[in-house]
């Protein structure tokens, strides 16, 4: 078992052969009481689960593979995380960051702005976001743009609306998102995303 923490480039994988996987997406601000350390301690890391958990964590990993069916792996990992919840405390700048993100993923783009919503200075928001999500505010949002105008896309061959209702100045704004954030064009990213089975359109995305 291992734990991949926030990145700040996407990553992409090749599978090969026949692979059996569970995957738990934790919301941001649980990285401190679930596992212990800082966010920003795992980020663009991928860290074997026992390396934070200790021998627990050999010992759930264990368990795991002797679970007969899918529902038995689930209730062993939700018995494993309700102990772990058990035995420590949610910090506050948690519960700060957790609220900062639904502000951002609710669209309000400015880490000022935010921080003024929820009483806070923006250097104090900055500090609680990078220690319970991984990455500042700003980066963030950058993040929640993108998955906007890729879902848009999903639907969309109309780039220059597609920017527009995802949050961006123009078409060119997101191409450089697209390029910094992924390693791709959006056009050479939905590509790949349909010739993988994905809903996203594989034609008509502009580059660059």
């Amino acid at each position: 078992m291992a734990v991949a923490g926030p990145r700040t480039r996407a990553l992409f994988k090749n599978a090969t052969g026949v692979a059996q996987a569970v995957m738990l997406q934790f919301k941001p601000g649980w990285s401190a009481p679930l596992l212990g350390v800082a966010a920003n301690a795992l980020t663009d890391r991928i860290v074997p689960l026992e390396d934070l958990w200790g021998r627990t964590g050999g010992d759930l990993c264990l368990d795991l593979l002797e679970a007969r069916s899918v529902p038995e792996v689930l209730d062993r990992l939700s018995h494993a995380i309700a102990l772990r919840t058990h035995e420590t405390f949610e910090p506050a700048s948690a519960q700060l960051a957790r609220r900062a993100v639904r502000l951002l993923e609710g669209g309000e783009v400015r880490v000022e702005r935010v921080a003024e919503r929820l009483g806070v200075t923006a250097r104090h928001l900055r500090r609680a976001f990078t220690e319970s999500v991984g990455i500042g505010p700003k980066d963030f949002a950058r993040t929640v743009r993108l998955q906007r105008a890729v879902r848009r896309a999903a639907s969309s061959k109309d780039w220059a609306r597609i920017a527009a209702d995802a949050g961006y100045y123009d078409q060119a704004h997101l191409i450089a998102d697209f390029r910094e954030l992924v390693g791709l064009t959006p056009g050479a990213f939905l590509k790949r995303a349909g010739a993988r089975g994905g809903e996203a359109m594989a034609g008509g995305a502009p580059s660059r």
